[in-house]
């Protein structure tokens, strides 16, 4: 008999304060998340594998392994890009990637 094993909600916090993004590091680890942090929207983008491209899937290969993400959660106001424009741009790319995959 099989045993499937799930892998934890993955959770990236985008925050350009060190005590604000160890603060929700420390908080949602103790609850059993994955959890990765990042300072700043274009390091987001990055590790989601987006980082100047429109029409990618929002998903990563890191050590040969697809790393998905469930929640974001981000400052609104940051310098360079807020929380704000970062999830829009992330929803830009995702609906992008969606009608591609439709309509091949």
């Amino acid at each position: 008999m099989a045993v499937a094993i799930e892998a934890p909600f993955h959770v990236l916090a985008v925050d350009d304060s060190l005590p604000d993004r160890k603060l929700i590091e420390r908080l949602l680890k103790t609850s059993s998340f994955q959890v990765t942090t990042v300072d700043s929207g274009s390091k987001a983008l990055e590790f989601l594998g987006l980082h100047g491209q429109e029409d990618s899937p929002i998903s990563v290969q890191a050590d040969q392994q697809e790393v998905a993400v469930n929640l974001i959660i981000t400052d609104y106001c940051m310098p360079g890009m807020t929380g704000y424009d970062l999830l829009k741009k992330i929803k830009v790319i995702a609906i992008s990637a969606l009608f591609d995959c439709t309509n091949h």
